[in-house]
């Protein structure tokens, strides 16, 4: 019985007879045959049995692929003639029987290697050693078969497509290619499967094109989906070669989550000395999505410390930072309500069906009671006194107050840098001034004095104001002449005769200016030739 390759190699062999006669395969050929119509004495003709050989032959024997037959009055077939074979794989890939032209395979062959082989044929009278026919060139064609799987080019494959795509949508295209002959049958026509993947892809069997199969794929759910994409050769038929490749696709992000704050109330304290601008808290709203589409603003829509607080996005964080616009004071007003709103910056107009893309939360804030030091009820105080009082006189009294709710009693006391002279004292307990000794406006007409207050139980707790104490003036001072005068007179001088101006000083203080009224010494005022007049002034 001949094996499944001769009885291949026969029919091929017949079927393909009288096309190998008429159509040489190779352009030499064509010269070689206008070489031999040439030769006009040339009575023989070559036939050629075979030209083609299946690849990929796995038996031990030598296989016959063909015969060089002589058709001559030469050749009857008695052994005077001796075949030759030259050429691609002569005696190595290719042996021939001298004696009777057979060919033989005696290796396997590759058609992706090497699809044909060019050999020359001769043959000569073993009497003569002429040839009998001119040197003929001839093809041995392998013939394909399906050994070669599909390849996938490219890999590995990864590709990036939006989250809440449309079904349809392109994904990216795999291509496979297979060596085997894409002119015989269909060893190298490719169709293309999916095994794993649905329903959320499928590929277009012919071109390898993977489209969405499954509409609104949420990355949050599953940010990345693995493909196996399986080529088969045989065009997808049974029995063909197949090969698979992975395709990694990630979900990218688009905004389709809205904020969400992590609490609906929010409680914050905050000490009544802090200073505007200050931090009271963070509020956070988590979003699902991410890179830009998880930055927010926040921002205060309403409540009664809506003027009083502010809040601004930490940029890094995405916080919400509650800050302080205004002064607090714990004695005004202890408690303060905001509610706050929390809105994606950047939305994606084809999902605006999917929103509000926002979401508020309420913010309750507590003003915490400082201890703070005590408050003068006036800025600063001015005071009058006496001159020339007794030692103890009152001048007058300071009043401070405790700001803080529990109203700490208060000690008063003088800045003695101030009054070094210890001129006055303070009831350290009620803040009443009283002058430690007589005061003289003459001398000393303002003192400028600091008292403080401070916190019986808390001394560090300090306020000081200014006290101006003004000495108010007596009259204890007589009029005195400035310099003393002495005056000249002639003897013949007429009577009421200016001979002298004089002007007395008075070191009291004088309010409305000073009058004086002056009159000659009791031990003058008998003198006749002398007298005082416009002495009011």
């Amino acid at each position: 019985m001949l094996r499944r390759y001769e009885w291949w190699a026969i029919l091929m062999g017949c079927v393909m007879l009288d096309w190998c006669l008429t159509t040489p395969v190779h352009p030499e050929h064509k010269q070689a045959n206008r070489q031999l119509t040439s030769h006009q004495h040339v009575k023989q003709k070559w036939v050629w049995n075979q030209l083609f050989v299946l690849e990929e032959y796995l038996g031990t024997e030598p296989l016959h692929i063909g015969k060089l037959q002589l058709h001559s009055d030469s050749n009857n077939g008695n052994g005077s003639l001796r075949y030759n074979l030259t050429g691609d794989g002569a005696g190595t890939i290719f042996t021939i029987d001298e004696d009777n032209g057979d060919i033989y395979l005696i290796t396997k062959l590759d058609r992706e290697a090497k699809p044909f082989y060019i050999l020359r044929a001769q043959v000569v009278d073993r009497a003569t050693n002429q040839h009998v026919e001119p040197e003929s060139e001839f093809m041995i064609k392998v013939q394909d078969i399906n050994d070669n799987e599909p390849q996938f080019l490219d890999e590995p494959y990864v590709a990036t497509v939006p989250e809440m795509s449309p079904d349809g949508t392109f994904v990216t295209q795999v291509t496979a290619t297979d060596a085997d002959d894409p002119s015989y049958g269909s060893h190298a026509r490719i169709v293309y499967h999916i095994l794993q993947g649905q329903p959320y892809f499928l590929v277009e069997p012919t071109t390898g094109v993977i489209r969405i199969a499954l509409p609104n794929m949420d990355r949050e759910a599953k940010e990345q989906h693995v493909v196996i994409i399986e080529a088969k050769d045989m065009a997808g038929l049974k029995g063909g070669l197949s090969a698979t490749t992975t395709v990694t696709v990630t979900l990218s992000d688009v905004n389709d989550n809205r904020p969400k704050f992590q609490h609906k109330l929010y409680h914050f304290s905050v000490p009544e000395s802090s200073r505007m601008g200050s931090t009271v808290g963070r509020i956070m709203a988590t979003d699902a999505d991410i890179g830009q589409n998880t930055e927010m603003n926040y921002m205060v829509k309403a409540g009664d410390g809506s003027d009083t607080f502010g809040v601004f996005t930490d940029s890094e964080t995405q916080e919400g930072v509650i800050v302080l616009k205004k002064l607090l004071d714990y004695e005004s007003k202890r408690r303060f309500s905001i509610r706050v709103e929390a809105i994606n910056k950047y939305i994606d107009p084809r999902l605006l069906s999917l929103g509000p893309f926002k979401d508020v939360t309420n913010v309750k804030v507590n003003v915490r009671d400082v201890d703070e030091p005590p408050l003068f009820v006036s800025p600063e105080y001015v005071f009058k006194i006496q001159e020339n009082g007794e030692a103890g006189a009152f001048v007058g009294e300071v009043t401070a107050r405790d700001p803080d709710a529990l109203n700490n009693s208060i000690r008063y006391f003088i800045d003695r840098p101030t009054d070094m002279d210890r001129i006055f004292n303070i009831d350290t307990k009620n803040g009443t001034l009283t002058a430690s000794q007589s005061l003289d406006r003459e001398a000393v007409p303002w003192y400028n004095l600091t008292v403080s207050a401070s916190e019986a139980s808390d001394p560090k707790k300090v306020t000081s104001i200014r006290v101006h104490i003004r000495v108010l003036d007596d009259n204890d001072h007589a009029p005195a002449f400035p310099i003393p005068y002495k005056t000249f007179v002639c003897e013949n001088a007429k009577p009421g005769q200016l001979i002298q101006t004089i002007g007395a000083v008075d070191e009291d203080e004088a309010v409305e200016g000073h009058h004086f009224y002056f009159t000659l010494a009791s031990d003058a005022a008998s003198n006749p030739n002398f007298t005082v007049r416009d002495n009011k002034g």
